[in-house]
């Protein structure tokens, strides 16, 4: 394992992502600033409570998920697409480093920032609502396998993209829809029948179900079976990464 270039490309990464400190860590702040606003105050002045918890408290989890998994999806594809984009990729390509090492470097630092992210966003939403977290290390445990994995897609999505308007394709039209249609501000016992058993087949309401449990100890979806969903992702993401690198595919034309 050649950790000097993992640190090389980590360190690369991190430095531009502190380079823009006001729009990485302002801008989530005020997001989740405005969301507290409209759904926390103008809803959840009609909504008591959601599966016994103040409706406030209870979009907390799902504000985070959705930056953290658009947040993590975004500097990956850009960490990678960048240097295909000035050419700087065949300098990497032909180093003496394997995919691996590639992937940990763009992956690592890009779930370091969204973890950041998600870190601001948790501590805001603390000025908002009255928050208890029953199981804080499962709560981290979520988080960054949430980060890891999102990147892990975002990497992907940066070396398809062969412009920047489809490195937005994927985040806007899929990611940012399934969050939202994924439980992220209601609870599914909430919907009929009918879209009960729909949005089950939604992949992100396993990974919200399981960050919401670590919050409030209550859970839509087994925990084993957001765990067995998060690695399975995880496992296929990593598997496309290591396709993509053995065929060249959008790397090598």
């Amino acid at each position: 394992m050649n950790l000097t270039a993992i640190k090389a490309i980590y360190v690369f990464e991190m430095t531009r992502f502190f380079r823009t400190l006001l729009q990485s860590f302002i801008s989530p702040v005020l997001s989740t600033s405005l969301y507290f606003v409209v759904f926390g105050a103008a809803i959840g002045s009609r909504i008591d409570t959601v599966e016994g918890v103040s409706y406030g408290a209870f979009i907390v989890p799902g504000l985070i998920m959705l930056s953290v998994m658009t947040q993590s999806t975004a500097n990956a594809s850009f960490g990678i697409y960048f240097p295909k984009f000035i050419g700087t990729i065949y300098e990497l390509l032909s180093a003496p480093v394997s995919f691996v090492e590639i992937m940990i470097g763009y992956v690592g630092a890009a779930a370091s920032k969204a973890l950041l992210v998600g870190l601001i966003i948790l501590g805001t939403a603390f000025v908002f609502v009255d928050l208890r977290i029953a199981h804080p290390v499962a709560m981290m445990a979520f988080l960054v396998m949430t980060c890891f994995s999102f990147s892990l897609l975002g990497f992907i999505i940066g070396i398809w993209a062969k412009n920047f308007e489809q490195l937005q394709l994927i985040p806007l039209l899929v990611i940012t829809p399934l969050v939202f249609l994924g439980g992220s501000f209601y609870s599914i016992s909430m919907l009929p029948p009918v879209w009960q058993t729909i949005t089950m087949f939604n992949p992100v309401i396993y990974l919200i179900s399981g960050f919401r449990w670590a919050f409030f100890g209550e859970a839509e979806v087994s925990i084993g079976l957001s765990l067995f969903a998060i690695a399975l992702f995880t496992a296929v993401c990593i598997a496309v990464i290591g396709w993509i690198f053995k065929t060249g595919y959008r790397l090598k034309t």
